[in-house]
């Protein structure tokens, strides 16, 4: 059992009263693990023609979710390679839902590392709109960027940014944002014991003190009528129904939603708010009674860990004539006939007209050349990791491709592919070259029909492209 903190064993059991016991007996079972389909590669049904693992069954709350049997290590599967799916806590994929992202929005994931609420979104774009995922710490933006190539996302711009030097450049831009704040992370001791060790009441009120910055800064950027998501992985009421309770008392131009929740959700508690609370800046000890419409997932009443999330609406309704602003304008991109070597790259590797109305979508980083979401703002003066989709590189003569834009095609894209077996896939995973016979070029390498990374062929040796840093499949490894 995970020896959890004595004062967290003492405030949860002041929280939930006759609930307790069963709350502390889910610390002594076996934790659950899940999954979420990438619908940007391929549809649920064909995930389930294409793989085979154990235990397979619904997440209640998120219709790509499925949990699965841990034996079946999926994360070790070339289709994880491939970003056919994202390894995901099941409680942690109820948030997205309730965001509501559609195509062609502007969506900003302020706390977006490592990844899997921005793959999430992303899927409800249809990569259409800008999705802009940002992450304060340097090396889980790197993580965060790595995978939102892996799942094949084309319209994200990632940046490594403070929440405060995001708000000074996007007023009022975007339609949805979410905030899933950096928190204690008491709901995730089952799962992380460095986050039971690392835990004190001090800890709390400073992730607390640290969430009241985050959606002040999230508040400035929404538009009118925009919808703003807050979520925690943690218990704590000061950094739950109390950073919500804050929130409202210094924005009254936000009200709570209310939202339809799942079997097994648990409504918050107004008078949760004032939980270790020491202002008086409410006139009622009673609590907002909206707070009931934010939702709680205790591991005693659903299959996953703890979370909490509100779901918050900026007033007023969209004026027609609405522009969202960005404070340096639009990024400009490159014609298309500057980049010749790119164009005869396209020319000679893909069915379809890539290019085709994206004159002003391309985008050079030095020799690097990317594929901007549509209508991007400038990235002058911000950190950026990732501008949209990086296309490849511009060499002496010669255009080669990028990892990442294999992620994003599919076979049906290209001139020329190669379908891979089992065996076959695991040695193209650690770097091996093969034997081929065919016209010169590019080919897209795929496994069960997803397009996992490139080959170009030359003899009649399809040389090996797949990334040296990401080969970690070996001759003893396992499919």
């Amino acid at each position: 059992m995970v020896a959890l903190p004595l004062d967290f064993q003492a405030r949860m059991r002041d929280m939930l009263q006759e609930s307790y016991p069963a709350f502390l007996q889910s610390y002594e079972q076996t934790r659950h693990w899940a999954l979420r389909v990438n619908t940007l590669k391929g549809t649920v049904s064909e995930f389930f023609q294409k793989t085979s693992f154990g235990g397979i069954r619904q997440v209640p709350w998120e219709s790509t979710g499925f949990y699965y049997d841990n034996n079946s290590q999926p994360g070790k599967h070339p289709l994880h390679e491939a970003g056919v799916y994202y390894i995901q806590e099941p409680s942690a994929m109820a948030v997205v839902p309730y965001l509501e992202a559609k195509p062609q929005e502007k969506v900003l994931d302020l706390c977006a590392a490592p990844g899997g609420k921005t793959a999430q979104i992303a899927s409800c774009m249809e990569n259409k709109g800008l999705l802009l995922c940002n992450e304060i710490h340097p090396a889980r933006a790197k993580i965060l960027s790595e995978n939102v190539e892996r799942m094949g996302i084309q319209n994200a711009l990632v940046t490594n940014e403070s929440p405060q030097r995001l708000a000074a450049h996007f007023d009022s831009y975007f339609d949805r944002i979410l905030v899933d704040a950096p928190c204690s992370g008491e709901g995730m001791f089952r799962k992380n014991m460095e986050a039971c060790n690392e835990w004190s009441l001090e800890a709390v009120r400073q992730c607390a003190n640290r969430q009241d910055e985050i959606l002040d800064c999230a508040a400035k950027m929404l538009r009118p009528g925009g919808r703003l998501v807050y979520s925690t992985c943690t218990f704590a009421p000061m950094e739950n129904e109390g950073s919500v309770a804050r929130f409202l008392e210094r924005h009254m131009d936000y009200q709570l939603v209310k939202v339809q929740k799942t079997d097994g959700m648990s409504q918050g508690v107004p008078a949760w708010a004032f939980y270790d609370r020491t202002d008086e800046a409410c006139t009622s000890k009673d609590g907002d009674p909206t707070l009931e419409y934010t939702v709680r997932l205790f591991p005693h009443l659903v299959e996953g860990e703890g979370h909490y999330l509100a779901v918050l609406q900026k007033a007023q309704e969209l004026p027609i004539e609405y522009q969202s602003f960005a404070v340096n304008g639009q990024q400009q991109g490159v014609e298309v006939c500057s980049v010749k070597e790119f164009l005869e790259f396209v020319k000679e590797t893909f069915q379809i007209d890539l290019y085709q109305e994206q004159s002003e979508r391309l985008l050079k980083f030095g020799d690097q050349l990317y594929w901007m979401p549509k209508e991007m703002p400038s990235i002058d003066q911000l950190k950026v990791l990732r501008p949209g989709l990086h296309l490849g590189t511009l060499k002496k003569n010669r255009f080669e491709p990028s990892h990442a834009l294999a992620l994003a095609l599919c076979g049906a894209d290209v001139k020329n592919r190669v379908e891979l077996e089992e065996q076959e896939v695991k040695s193209y995973l650690s770097g091996m070259t093969f034997p081929y016979t065919g016209k010169k070029g590019w080919y897209l390498i795929t496994y069960k029909g997803y397009s996992i990374g490139w080959g170009k062929l030359a003899g009649a040796v399809m040389k090996n492209h797949y990334p040296k840093g990401k080969r970690q499949f070996d001759k003893g490894s396992t499919v």
